[in-house]
């Protein structure tokens, strides 16, 4: 009996790239068909354009696709989990919708599983299509994430990767609304290995993950999976106390021992209270980030709303 694989893509606004994404993946899914049965999962993750039309249409001529359609735009992380969630495949692929990970690429990531992994990442190797911006700010990440946190987390690799069904159902356990899927992944263990591949240019459009979403990714990433963050501000705390107790035995040493010498005056009074102003408040952020996750868990609301599933077998769009 042939094994079964689903490719997962979360697609926002990728409508010109949806015939060549498509074409792309039908090349791929034809060159295994002897030996696995294949279904493309598309979650339209609120698109604002005629993405979902487009997927529509593919969904129903092709009865591999499926189309689940969000009710609004929950973010690429939650796209992701549902298109995972859905999948009962033996295993499971994820990529982005862009184009920057070739569909060809499936093939390797098939060929490491079918030796006997259960994660097998895409490593981009190396990041020339990236700005100097973005590759320094993502090894400055890997950096610091792996420094703190007690779960490695492979650097360079994005949401690209297969997933065996044994895997998937132990993520499938995780609730957390603020995920970093890559984090989850690495936590969960099992035989994990990596296969390489050069990332391409996005053919159409421009990235939807802008300074401010990867800046929000970083934050879930760290505060996901490393209380370091709140350790630092102890240590700081105790620093900066140390700070001021040998100032104080400065100032008293100074009026004990030479009263004449003038203690110095308002600048420097100042510049210390804005200093330990700013300290006060950095900690706080670090604080209210933490906190900000136990209002979100505790509130427990579903991490997604279907608005309607469709595919050929259907010929509907069901609620």
């Amino acid at each position: 009996m042939k094994k079964t694989v689903n490719i997962v893509l979360p697609t926002y606004n990728e409508s010109l790239n949806l015939p060549k994404l498509y074409s792309e993946l039908k090349k791929v899914t034809k060159s295994l068909n002897r030996q696995y049965v294949f279904g493309i999962i598309f979650v339209n993750d609120g698109s604002t354009d005629d993405t979902l039309k487009k997927l529509i249409k593919l969904s129903q001529t092709d009865s591999s696709v499926t189309v689940l359609n969000l009710s609004r735009n929950f973010g690429h992380q939650i796209a992701i989990t549902a298109g995972m969630d859905y999948s009962e495949a033996d295993a499971t692929i994820t990529m982005d919708a862009d184009l920057q990970d070739p569909p060809a690429v499936c093939q390797k990531l098939i060929s490491k599983w079918s030796e006997g992994f259960d994660i097998v990442y895409a490593k981009r190797n190396p990041r020339k299509v990236d700005s100097i911006f973005k590759r320094s700010t993502a090894g400055l990440f890997y950096y610091l994430i792996n420094k703190m946190s007690d779960t490695p987390i492979p650097s360079n690799v994005g949401d690209f990767r297969l997933i065996d069904k044994k895997v998937l159902d132990q993520i499938k356990k995780f609730s957390e609304h603020q995920r970093f899927i890559r984090g989850l992944i690495s936590y969960a263990g099992f035989n994990q290995t990596t296969v390489y591949y050069s990332r391409a240019s996005r053919p159409n459009g421009k990235t939807n993950y802008s300074l401010k979403k990867m800046w929000r990714l970083a934050v879930d990433g760290i505060t996901g999976f490393s209380v370091a963050p709140l350790r630092f501000i102890s240590k700081l705390g105790y620093s900066v106390s140390l700070l001021s107790v040998m100032g104080i035995v400065y100032v008293v040493g100074l009026k004990i021992f030479d009263p004449a010498k003038e203690v110095p005056g308002w600048a420097f009074v100042m510049v210390s209270m804005f200093f330990l102003g700013g300290v006060q408040l950095i900690m706080l952020g670090v604080l209210g980030s933490y906190i900000s996750r136990i209002y979100v868990e505790t509130q427990n609301r579903p991490l997604y709303i279907v608005s309607s599933i469709t595919n050929k077998k259907t010929r509907r769009l069901s609620n």
